[in-house]
């Protein structure tokens, strides 16, 4: 890690780049991702770990946009869908079709037939892609999910959307290391403290968070991507655009598994708007909340908590009402929804869409992305290179296919090795999931070289943290080629195992220490002491924000 780190920054530094862009969630990782790949100098940088703010905080939904519909937003809906679509086709191992499990109470805003026609209209604009919607019946919905309450129910309805299989901030990862692969010189916790054009070429300082140096970044166009701090950023340059941001914080609360069903529980919160139960492997994430705030900063609140709580022990049939003692993780993340610069916002913030905006500056050749969704992103990646093409930047392989799973040959001969081997063997030490696709679905063709390391040692197919998916082979991967610099970027963002284990647990769990040493080398436990240092700041930052709210 310590080597791929920082040779990228000593090049990004040396030479000068057709494209820097700033910011490493799903926006600007697929921009770097699209430009590399079709043979544009690119470098990427982020003041934090890639997907370290809103990227790593959604729903794991890939969803057209079903909301929306209710303000007629058809245009917008009809393009998310097509989105949705392509990810599922291009990453069938990640991006997976899966239905929602919708319960309709009486006297709601809109009846059970509208809402069910309504589904079948969203099946007509998604182009028939999906498994078409039906009508539940009371009886239908207590046969195939008990768990869910019908009390003041006349019935309720299912229609299919996508879900990422592992979570979001891998994802995005996924596309970092892509842009790698192409010759992208990408830095993780590397600040940028503005730009300023200087003739043709933009001069970006930035700071290195780890060794506090300081250096400038050449390049020909700007591209920032720092979501939530697109103006901040803005504000640093000098730059005006005809957009900005407002901002609507969500949680999610990750609590043991609900029911064994592989379908998203859909309701309608009390303040009647969507509430979800998302398998997230053996673990259950609910929410969310949608509470307008000032600040891209944001704090899961007890009030957050107990709306969340609330309204699933209202709805659902337990054993025992869920607590905040039940709660294993949560998540917390703003989202920076689009509004125009002038004219002040008038509209209601409730009812603003997740579209995205591209502002570009022609005569000083910069690009500022503004809102924005995964289900959308690789619309995002094409639109910046096809801008980058307007700003007079060649891209060599102008045709490029950027994205996507590898297919046919390379997948069938990684599942033969893997069945030669006998792989799946391990499944049940492990998960539900057979062990080859998981691997597959994570690492793609790189995956061989996992085969590789558990034959030549078989410990290499053992898991090294108890209670997490991971194998050894898995965290020596992740030292070698995924820029980990803190234990927090592989718990929380190269893999879930902080989402998914609770922290107090996972002080304690067997080979914590075993996968630092892989990570971190001699740094190991400097690096798990930092780790649950900062976790307790945060915890207390929080409680005082709360306090105050």
């Amino acid at each position: 890690m310590a080597s791929l780190r920082k040779s990228n920054v000593a090049r990004l530094l040396r030479s000068t780049q057709d494209v820097l862009v700033i910011g490493g969630g799903i926006n600007g990782a697929v921009a770097a991702a699209c430009l590399a790949a079709r043979g544009a100098k690119v470098a990427l940088i982020d003041r934090g770990d890639f997907a370290g703010f809103t990227s790593q905080q959604s729903s794991n939904l890939a969803w057209g946009g079903i909301k929306y519909m209710e303000t007629f937003e058809l245009g917008l809906v009809t393009k998310l869908c097509g989105s949705r679509n392509q990810l599922i086709r291009a990453y069938p191992s990640t991006v997976q079709e899966i239905r929602f499990f919708t319960t309709h109470t009486k006297g709601f805003r809109h009846g059970l037939w509208k809402l069910v026609l309504g589904t079948w209209f969203y099946w007509l604009l998604g182009r028939f892609f999906t498994k078409t919607p039906r009508l539940l019946t009371l009886a239908d919905m207590k046969r195939e999910e008990p768990i869910v309450n019908l009390e003041g129910a006349d019935g309720g309805f299912e229609y299919s959307d996508a879900y990422l299989y592992d979570n979001d901030a891998r994802f995005v990862w996924n596309f970092i290391r892509s842009a790698l692969d192409h010759g992208c010189d990408a830095a993780n916790y590397l600040e940028s403290l503005g730009s300023e054009k200087k003739g043709d070429l933009w001069e970006t300082r930035v700071r290195d968070l780890e060794t506090g140096e300081e250096g400038v970044v050449r390049s020909r166009i700007v591209v920032n991507a720092c979501g939530p701090f697109v103006d901040t950023e803005n504000t640093k340059s000098g730059v005006s655009t005809a957009h900005k941001h407002v901002f609507s914080k969500g949680i999610h609360l990750i609590v043991p598994r609900l029911t064994k069903g592989k379908r998203v529980l859909t309701f309608f919160a009390d303040d009647g708007r969507l509430f979800f139960v998302i398998p997230m492997g053996p673990r259950t994430c609910i929410g969310t909340t949608d509470t307008r705030v000032a600040s891209p900063h944001s704090y899961v609140t007890d009030e957050d908590r107990e709306f969340v709580l609330s309204n699933i022990n209202k709805r659902l049939v337990l054993e025992k009402p869920l607590t905040k003692e039940d709660v294993i993780a949560e998540r917390c993340g703003v989202r920076p929804l689009v509004v125009a610069n002038t004219g002040g916002d008038t509209k209601d913030w409730l009812q603003l869409s997740r579209k995205h905006a591209i502002d570009v500056d022609e005569a000083k050749r910069h690009i500022a992305i503004y809102g924005g969704k995964l289900t959308d992103c690789l619309n995002v990646g094409e639109e910046i290179a096809a801008y980058c093409q307007k700003l007079g930047l060649v891209l060599p392989y102008p045709k490029r296919v950027w994205f996507g799973e590898p297919r046919g040959e390379a997948r069938e001969e990684f599942m033969h090795q893997a069945e030669l081997m006998e792989l799946d063997d391990l499944t049940s030490k492990t998960s539900s999931e057979k062990l080859s696709s998981r691997l597959w679905r994570r690492y793609g063709s790189a995956a061989f070289s996992m085969l590789e390391e558990i034959r030549r040692d078989p410990k290499m197919g053992e898991l090294l943290i108890e209670g997490a998916e991971y194998l050894r082979c898995e965290i020596e991967h992740a030292a070698r080629r995924e820029m980990v610099v803190h234990l927090d970027d592989f718990l929380r963002r190269r893999s879930k195992i902080s989402l998914v284990i609770a922290h107090e647990e996972l002080r304690g769990a067997k080979g914590l220490r075993e996968a630092c040493e892989i990570l971190f080398g001699k740094n190991a436990a400097t690096k798990e002491q930092e780790y649950f240092r900062a976790h307790a700041e945060q915890n207390k930052e929080a409680e005082v924000v709360d306090a105050a709210s």
